[in-house]
């Protein structure tokens, strides 16, 4: 009953929300379960079995069907907040005080802004709303109330004591060759890459950590792109720069999604227009197998902790600015360290600006759930 229950739920909560459709080669039959899951939500990767990190395999000819499927679910839901926020605007008084600009705005109130939503505590105690407001489940793994635990997550104290004498925060990308819409061929500025150093930046001048910027290719090899053991490739060179730098306690693989050439992953943050982001974990668990012991990862709950954390204060701060946190079956590398999370800025449709736009709110929201205010 339980089990159906969480089945439910989370078919529910996928129909939120928009990652990329993408297929996994795990066993033999994969193309007969590729037809049930036609309807689902899946991230911009796909993962086969291996001894260790499962392989990554992106595939840009994904079955238009499910992509028709997609976009009618994202056309709906945007039909939703739009009715939603119309009404909204609609119980407003007409005589509304001049305020200042967009630009104004960000300069006088960053970096302490004021939440614009709250979330009743009540409201997290629901497992229901937690799978339609905060996660989506993939299909190949599995969780349940018990894990996703809000109290749980919103108890587990993940600040740390900023010092910018030693780095602390790690940025690297696992598939740096992903680049948006108006990206330049040959320009990692304009890639990922860009956007995770932009990140660098901000958080090096604006909040005063020390930041490492590992700007590896892990998805191109001897010239020519090869996603399908990047995260195996990324592994060692990610362990030996948090041993040689112990103090490190954030990490951060950066990525963008890839999604239907109509869709646009853009929202605006105080008037300017901003590519959305999802969080991204994995539960070294599947649906077929149940744990994977091949893949452990000692720090589960507290990487969802992170997320959770994370997507809490951006729904408070910047509502439409998140995507969800999406759960599925592998490890991702995000086993390091207890305070690491996959990334997903925008997608190939966004353009380069609306990518870097985003790394301003999600470093907000970083350094509020690190500095625990």
């Amino acid at each position: 009953m339980a089990a159906s229950a969480c089945l439910q739920a989370g078919e529910a909560a996928l129909s939120l929300y928009l990652p990329q459709s993408v297929y996994e080669e795990e066993q033999s039959g994969w193309l007969q379960e590729l037809a049930g899951w036609a309807r689902e939500q899946l991230p911009f990767f796909t993962f086969f079995a291996g001894t260790e990190e499962k392989n990554v395999v992106e595939d840009d000819t994904t079955i238009q069907a499910m992509i028709e499927e997609n976009e009618k679910r994202i056309a709906e839901r945007i039909q939703e907040e739009n009715s939603r926020k119309a009404e909204e605007e609609s119980r407003q008084p007409e005589d509304v005080p001049e305020t200042e600009t967009p630009a104004e705005q960000e300069t006088a109130a960053s970096p302490e802004l004021q939440p614009v939503a709250e979330i009743p505590v009540e409201n997290l105690q629901n497992y229901e709303y937690l799978l339609n407001e905060f996660f989506v489940v993939d299909p190949n793994t599995v969780t349940d109330a018990a894990q996703l635990n809000a109290g749980t997550f919103l108890e587990k104290d993940l600040t740390l004591e900023r010092d910018s004498a030693q780095p602390q925060i790690l940025i690297y990308h696992t598939h740096s060759q992903e680049g948006f819409a108006d990206s330049v061929e040959g320009d990692v500025n304009t890639t990922v890459i860009g956007v995770g150093e932009h990140l660098a930046q901000i958080l090096r001048d604006q909040y005063g950590y020390q930041v490492i910027h590992n700007m590896d290719s892990f998805d191109l090899v001897d010239g020519v792109l090869d996603r399908s053991k990047a995260y195996d490739y990324a592994l060692p060179v990610i362990q030996q720069i948090l041993e040689e730098n112990p103090s490190i306690q954030v990490v951060i693989d950066l990525h963008r999604d890839g999604v239907n050439e109509d869709t646009r992953l853009v929202t605006d943050v105080n008037g300017v227009p901003t590519a959305k982001v999802m969080f991204f974990n994995g539960l070294s668990k599947t649906a077929e197998d149940g744990e994977l012991g091949y893949l452990p990862n000692p720090y589960i709950e507290d990487n969802l902790a992170f997320s959770f954390q994370m997507e809490y204060e951006a729904k408070q701060y910047f509502p439409d600015f998140t995507r969800c946190i999406y759960l599925k079956g592998y490890r991702y590398n995000l086993h390091l360290r207890p305070r690491s999370v996959l990334l997903e800025v925008g997608a190939q449709t966004n353009t380069v600006e609306e990518a870097m736009n985003a790394m301003d709110p999600f470093a907000y929201i970083l350094n509020k759930v690190l500095q625990g205010s």
